[in-house]
């Protein structure tokens, strides 16, 4: 009888449990294949008569569209609200009055900005119910005793409320009102565009009270087109065929929406364009012109449909001006400006979406998504070029716009960072994690073609690694890569997915497609299989981004003999050069040595792959090797050659020093966790065993240095192009100098060239692997006028450019630029750049030295990918036509 007393007292327990549960898994979204929590339909609001008629609207120094300065319509004319009393609950209230599904947070002492005109509200104490915000109780509209820099600002979630359908309570006053509608389309009409990806033209088209309408073309201009353009990620419009519209519209009749578009052509949003006259609809069901609103829109160089196969640039690409670095996916980055031949950060004082939305569209992406400040998307290195950034958002270039020269009190915590609107490319679609505990985890399942239907299938984890998982948790959207797995037994996936259908994967990490890697098409060879041997991947919004100090190597360079017998430790983990197992104990080593001071400039901790069961105990010097290399030290003749080498394992990763304000975490006594949190740095000093290169065999002269951070990209990084430190190197066999040091992608092209022949680590070139093969008997040719382009044909039939990245990164840096014809498995018909097509050789992947040809006696080149047994080269899809 008891038991029967509590049953519904535990139920209720269990539900308040299992909400709780799920709860703490809210954070992390939905991505696609889970569904959508049921969302409440919009009820417009029904307001009693005495109701005080009011609109509102985000205003101010915007970062992204759905946030702002909180501004009132009344009584003709537009007011502010005070923040006293203000409280969340409020902020919904606006939030919801605007169509949005609720509000994220508020902010005081107006953030965004000054208002003017009267504060016409005070003291809001609303229950977040309310349908209006004029129904909150207050001390009454206009009553107030605030000043303007107490103006209150709101910023609302991205989604809208299903249904919402805009209601005009102010009919004479349309044009003063900002555009609100449940959501916006480019909806393709011709069948040409229909199958297009991405959809670059067609009607625009709102959705108003859960129904699609066209907008009326009698008031449209161009500028309106270029905020609906950059809307969806395209950095222009063009103009379109009208007439094949015309025949459109006479056939389908249109349902237009009520009112027209009225923007500037800057919005980033068409939430931020004014209201247009109402729409006059004849009895026919045509507006005054007749004809819904087209637009064609411009794709950036990254998403342009293919090229014709026929033209090559005959020019030399001009350097960039500008970059993002350290984003998670395409389109999203710290800003990064050239000046003086040197990169550096913008500081994010005043920056606005108009200033963010220059960078995009220079950038070849559309209108701005977010403004993002305070080193949001992890800390540049080098200087702050620009401060104060103000735009009109008509300029070309962000270089263009006003700004202050004097950085004064800029830090690199306060870089400036956007996120770009892309146009919709589909690739979320073909990819999908299955079986893992979040949605960020999980086995990888592939949508591919087999027998002429799209089944799902597993990627084989043969050489599955980091830069494969980066650039599927990018593919997601889920952010960068934390961990790459070749065995998920532990996560059962759908059963009908099993069977491998993707194999050879090999990426360089800036793919936006696992379908844009290397891999072995419809040759599939996996000796593992699928199932619990398939590859599998986690993700994280955030990741680490080590960067070293080049000032610290280059003023604690010196150079020591050294004599054998104190090296026996450092000998047996081959710090050494390979002569050294011929020295004798009583004669000397000559080192280089130097200090390395590694920092920590993204936006999470970095942490050693293998957990502390897993490390190596090194019994000669008595400590554990969390990372067998974690830093690579080499010395390079001018023209590439590589004289001497050295290596560091991680047997101490630990916070040394760290920056105002944080707080130590990892230290390595007492054998305690090893890593470096965010805003830290480890320095290896100069007087350790194995900090650094062993030059005792190394002639005297110039020479290049060069550190490398995480070589292996065993630990995920947001940005391994800075993991690179290179100087200029004068040994005259008694002293050694360095100078000219610098990190990875610092400095601008033309000053990198004069470091020949070395490992960029840019993250547009494949990694070495054993895979890879580079033989070359010729002087260089003149480098390619672009980067490396394909056009693919047949699976193994197609023409491949390859400029320096490919296999420069392997060996010489004579490998410049060749034409190389893929026509039947195992044999590759190269020829060089302006020869004739007849004059050409073979190469035999099977038999090199078979290779033959006219102009074979001057040249021989292999840079191709080996598989079992055929030869396939990378096949660059249209929209990653260039590097």
């Amino acid at each position: 009888m008891m038991a029967t007393q509590y049953l519904p007292c535990c139920t209720l327990s269990l539900l308040v449990l299992l909400q709780l549960v799920l709860g703490q898994y809210e954070q992390l979204g939905y991505p696609p294949g889970y569904p959508e929590p049921v969302q409440e339909q919009y009820t417009p609001p029904q307001l009693a008569p005495d109701t005080p008629r009011i609109q509102l609207r985000l205003a101010g120094d915007k970062r992204k569209h759905n946030e702002g300065r909180v501004e009132v319509f009344y009584n003709n004319e537009w007011g502010t609200v005070c923040d006293d009393d203000f409280t969340i609950h409020a902020a919904q209230v606006v939030c919801r009055e605007l169509g949005y599904l609720e509000a994220v947070s508020w902010s005081p002492s107006s953030k965004y900005g000054k208002g003017e005109g009267p504060i016409w509200f005070d003291n809001l104490h609303c229950t977040g119910k309310e349908k209006t915000l004029a129904l909150c109780p207050s001390n009454g509209i206009g009553v107030s005793d605030c000043k303007h820099s107490e103006d209150v600002g709101v910023v609302c979630s991205d989604k809208r409320i299903p249904g919402f359908k805009f209601v005009n309570t102010l009919p004479n006053h349309v044009e003063s009102l900002d555009i609100q509608v449940e959501d916006v389309r480019i909806r393709a009409i011709l069948s040409s565009y229909r199958k297009r990806i991405p959809v670059t033209e067609g009607y625009v088209e709102v959705k108003d009270g859960g129904k699609w309408k066209q907008i009326c073309n009698a008031e449209w201009n161009q500028f309106n087109s270029r905020v609906i353009c950059g809307m969806f990620g395209f950095p222009g419009e063009r103009k379109y065929n009208a007439r094949v519209y015309k025949m459109f519209a006479r056939r389908r009749k249109p349902t237009y929406w009520d009112y027209s578009v009225n923007c500037t052509g800057n919005e980033a949003h068409l939430s931020s364009c004014k209201l247009g006259q109402t729409t006059s609809v004849k009895s026919n069901g045509t507006c005054a012109e007749g004809l819904p609103v087209v637009v064609s829109c411009v794709p950036g160089k990254a998403f342009s449909p293919t090229p014709m196969s026929g033209f090559r640039k005959a020019f030399r690409q001009e350097q960039p001006l500008v970059r993002l670095r350290g984003g998670a996916i395409v389109g999203e980055g710290r800003v990064e400006v050239l000046k003086n031949g040197e990169w550096g950060t913008i500081c994010d004082d005043h920056w606005t979406l108009l200033a963010s939305t220059v960078v995009c569209r220079e950038l070849g992406f559309g209108t701005a998504k977010e403004a993002l400040s305070g080193g949001r998307l992890g800390q540049g290195m080098g200087p702050v070029h620009m401060n104060e950034v103000q735009c009109s958002g008509f300029e070309k270039s962000i270089t263009e716009c006003f700004f202050n020269k004097e950085a004064l009190g800029c830090s690199h915590e306060e870089d400036a960072a956007v996120r770009c609107n892309v146009p919709a490319m589909g690739f979320q679609e073909r990819l999908r994690l299955s079986g893992g505990r979040t949605p960020f985890e999980g086995r990888v399942e592939v949508l591919a073609e087999r027998n002429g239907s799209l089944v799902w299938g597993t990627v084989c984890s043969e050489g599955w690694g980091t830069m494969e998982a980066m650039v599927v948790c990018r593919q997601m959207g889920l952010g960068f890569a934390s961990n790459a797995f070749q065995e998920t037994w532990y996560w059962p996936g759908e059963v009908n997915a099993d069977a491998v259908v993707m194999s050879g994967v090999r990426c360089s990490g800036t793919e936006m497609s696992l379908s844009h890697c290397l891999h072995h098409g419809a040759h599939l060879s996996c000796s593992k299989g699928g199932g619990r041997n398939a590859a599998g991947v986690s993700c994280s919004e955030t990741a680490p981004d080590l960067v070293l100090n080049p000032q610290v190597v280059e003023q604690t360079t010196y150079m020591e003999d050294r004599p054998m017998f104190m090296l026996q430790c450092a000998y047996e983990e081959n710090c050494l050069a390979t002569t050294s197992s011929a020295t004798p104990a009583n004669s000397y080593r000559r080192l280089l040595r130097f200090s390395s001071q590694i920092h920590n400039n993204g936006q999470s901790d970095f942490r050693p792959k293998a957990s502390r069961h897993s490390w190596v105990w090194h019994d000669c010097h008595r400590h554990y090797h969390s990372m067998e290399v974690f830093t690579l030290y080499d010395l390079f003749t001018l023209n590439g050659t590589k004289v001497a080498e050295g290596h560091k394992a991680s047997f101490c990763l630990e916070d040394s020093e760290c920056d105002e304000g944080i707080d130590k975490v990892y230290e390595c006594a007492n054998f305690g966790e090893q890593g470096i949190t965010v805003g830290c740095w480890d320095t290896y000093r100069h007087d350790i065993d194995c900090q650094w290169v062993d030059i005792t065999d190394v002639k005297p002269g110039d020479y290049i240095f060069q550190i490398v951070i995480n070589p292996n990209y065993e630990v995920p990084e947001s940005d391994y192009s800075n993991n690179i430190m290179k100087c200029r190197c004068r040994y005259d066999g008694h002293r050694v100098w360095m100078y000219s040091c610098h990190n990875g992608g610092s400095l601008s092209t033309e000053t990198e060239q004069t470091f020949p022949g070395l490992l960029n680590n840019q993250g547009d070139c494949l990694k070495p692997t054993n895979h890879y093969t580079s033989v070359v008997d010729s002087p260089p040719c003149q480098p390619c006028p672009e980067a490396a382009t394909a056009l693919p044909t047949l699976p193994f039939s197609m023409e491949v450019e390859l400029s320096t990245c490919p296999c420069s990164i392997l060996t010489q840096p004579l490998l410049q630029c060749f034409r190389f014809k893929a026509h039947h498995p195992g044999r590759v018909r190269m020829s060089a750049p302006g020869r004739p097509e007849d004059d050409e050789g073979i190469i035999d992947n099977n038999k090199p030295e078979a290779s033959t040809g006219p102009q074979m006696s001057l040249l021989r080149v292999q840079c191709l990918y080996k598989m079992s047994k055929f030869i396939i080269f990378k096949p660059f899809t249209p929209i990653l036509h260039r590097y």
